[in-house]
């Protein structure tokens, strides 16, 4: 279809979706590479639409820790894909906000005219983080690569010691901010104890998450899964990370892993570590009346918030405050909510934080309370803390499981939020046109 901005705002659908199984990292690097998750699950999707991929109008992929070979993500799976050279792709970053940012912006591009046919999602491999030299054995490689003569090489050689060999684990260094110095589980402590959340307390929420998981497991409530398959045929067809037997007495054993005196938050009540890709193909009206397409749902609204790194859990609170302002909306005017489970903590945290005048009032800039979100109506079928958290994933993840439960309960509004490392929040509206 001819594109051009004409001015006039557009709605934009989301008319289909698709993702890979999280898969937990398992201490070494998982099976994919995160080009290949993020191929093997956008080819099923653009094989059953009434369209060629190079139909499309743009690629938009987030990704936080693309490999060197995976410059510009984006690209190198539009390309694989069979988009052809003329259909743009592009990568976008924000942490763990980076497939939503993909999400918006495409959302964006459309409404304004520029776009009519977007494929939007994110990636990550967080098992392929590489293993780094340090920076003392980095300088002793540079003086051999630079030694011109087998005495200056011998003499570059014999600086290594046994502290040269100590790696540099990046994943660890990218789950740390650089501004404040905390890794991103301290700041989950902060809100922990700014909010008297117990450890049972999380412990529970843990729990929770697990068996709503195994619900939708058993249940076939995760059709939006496409099966992947390893270089050597096996496939992968669930998430991985799910514990169905999970307990509090089994939680309760755990050590704190980020403040190992006094600390409370554990690897049972924190997201997983895993790999995984989600798309959305998203869709002007007048593409959507071209091609025939069934939107599963349209995205109302998009909003950003920023707050103080050292507390950036409560990112979907600040987020979904400005959302909920500039629509209008009230809390029961939501029917579901899925906020990203980085911690319980966190998610416990801004349920309570929007549920406080005074925090309302004071940071928010609210007269009153936002409201208390039911937890029968948050994160229904589990989240980052059962299934994992590939972190430029699950932005694109909750949106389209977001609108997958607006169907199937036949409900009409949903908001998809997450927290963000370096202190933002990222919120959107979605809406079940169906109803």
């Amino acid at each position: 279809m001819s594109r051009e901005n004409t001015g006039n705002k557009q709605s934009v659908y989301v008319v289909d979706g698709a993702r890979t199984p999280f898969l937990r990292a398992r201490g070494r690097p998982g099976k994919f590479a995160a080009a290949d998750l993020a191929l093997q699950s956008a080819q099923p999707l653009m094989l059953r639409q009434s369209f060629n991929s190079d139909e499309l109008d743009e690629v938009i992929l987030g990704c936080v820790g693309a490999a060197a070979n995976e410059a510009n993500i984006a690209r190198v799976v539009s390309l694989r894909l069979g988009c052809g050279n003329a259909v743009p792709a592009w990568t976008v970053q924000r942490n763990c906000g980076s497939g939503l940012q993909a999400v918006d912006t495409a959302f964006r591009n459309i409404t304004n005219g520029y776009s009519n046919m977007i494929l939007a999602g994110g990636v990550e491999a967080m098992s392929q983080a590489p293993l780094m030299f340090n920076r003392s054995m980095v300088d002793v490689i540079s003086d051999l690569y630079q030694a011109k003569s087998v005495g200056q090489k011998i003499s570059a050689i014999a600086k290594i010691r046994p502290a040269h060999l100590k790696p540099v684990i990046s994943l660890l260094i990218g789950l740390t901010d650089p501004v404040v110095g905390l890794s991103m589980g301290k700041t989950a402590e902060i809100l922990a104890n700014r909010f008297n959340i117990s450890k049972e307390e999380m412990d529970a929420y843990a729990v929770r998450s697990h068996l709503r998981l195994a619900a939708a497991q058993n249940e076939g409530r995760l059709d939006e899964i496409e099966a992947v398959y390893d270089e050597k045929g096996n496939t992968y067809v669930a998430d991985d990370g799910v514990r169905p037997d999970s307990n509090a007495d089994s939680l309760a054993k755990l050590k704190p892993v980020f403040d190992r005196n006094h600390g409370l938050v554990t690897a049972g009540n924190s997201a997983q570590v895993s790999d995984g890709a989600a798309w959305v193909l998203l869709a002007s009206e007048a593409a959507v009346k071209q091609h025939k397409l069934t939107p599963l749902g349209r995205i109302v609204d998009c909003d950003w918030a920023g707050l103080s790194p050292a507390e950036m859990g409560l990112g979907p609170a600040y987020a979904a405050s400005a959302l909920m302002k500039n629509n209008k909306l009230g809390i029961s005017d939501i029917d579901y909510w899925e906020i990203n489970e980085a911690f319980a903590a966190q998610v416990l945290a801004c349920v309570q934080a929007m549920a406080d005048k005074e925090f309302c009032r004071s940071e928010l800039d609210r007269s009153s309370a936002i409201g208390e979100i039911d937890q029968e109506r948050l994160n229904v079928d589990g989240g980052g803390i059962s299934l994992g958290h590939p972190v430029g994933a699950s932005g694109a993840r909750i949106v389209l499981h977001m609108l997958k439960t607006l169907q199937r309960t036949k409900s009409k509004k949903g908001i998809a939020s997450l927290c963000i490392g370096g202190g933002q929040g990222g919120a959107m509206l979605l809406e079940n046109t169906n109803v």
